[in-house]
Formats: structure tokens, C-alpha cells, sequence
């Protein structure tokens, strides 16, 4: 296991749940512009969970990798599905957001 492999999984893990929390918080700058792209307020909780799963799935993935490999796997398929929900609503300016948050991950896995 590399250094670069486990700083850049340390780094994913905790962007994504850094975003988890910002959604169990209902920040304003999160909660606002997703129930302008249509996010129903009841999925929140239900997107926090999936984020923060994710998060301590990347973290357990340094110990047993399989856990990693899916917990990254289902990362990037919500934030693919964060860019298609924000492409939906034509937020254009708001879809590098998502890929911020996925451009980690993607790296994770690649070095996994």
C-alpha cells in the first residue's frame, strides 16, 4: 500500500464526509441549491447516510480492500448522479461541485 494510495483516501473520505455533514447540518449553501435541482427535502437524510457510508467505507477500505473498492464504486455513482441531477435542473455553473467531491475518489481507486 502506497503513501500517495493512503493520503488520497484519507483526503476522499474525508471530503465525503465533510459533504455528509454539510447535508445532516442542512447547511443553506448545500440544502438550497438541492431543492432548486428538485432533491425532494425527504431524501437528505437518505443522501447524507449514502455520503457518510461511503466515507467510512473508504476508510475501512485500508485495512480490507474489497470494502474500499465498493464504497468508492458507490461514490462515484452518487456524485454521477449529483452531476445528472444538476445537468437536469441546467445549473450548468453548479457541476464542477459533484466533480470535485468524485475527482478524489476516482484517484483512490486508481491507486488502489
Amino acid at each position: 500500500m502506497s503513501t500517495a494510495y493512503v493520503v488520497v483516501t484519507v483526503l476522499a473520505a474525508a471530503m465525503a464526509g465533510f459533504s455528509a455533514g454539510s447535508v445532516f447540518l442542512r447547511a443553506a449553501w448545500v440544502v438550497q441549491p438541492m431543492a432548486d435541482y428538485g432533491i425532494p427535502q425527504s431524501w437528505l437524510p437518505w443522501l447524507g447516510s449514502a455520503k457518510a457510508a461511503g466515507a467510512v467505507g473508504l476508510l475501512a477500505g485500508l485495512f480490507v480492500p474489497v470494502i474500499g473498492l465498493l464504497a468508492g464504486i458507490g461514490l462515484v455513482l452518487y456524485f454521477a448522479g449529483a452531476v445528472i441531477a444538476v445537468l437536469r435542473a441546467r445549473s450548468y455553473a453548479h457541476v464542477p461541485f459533484p466533480l470535485v467531491y468524485a475527482a478524489p475518489v476516482v484517484a483512490a481507486l486508481a491507486l488502489a
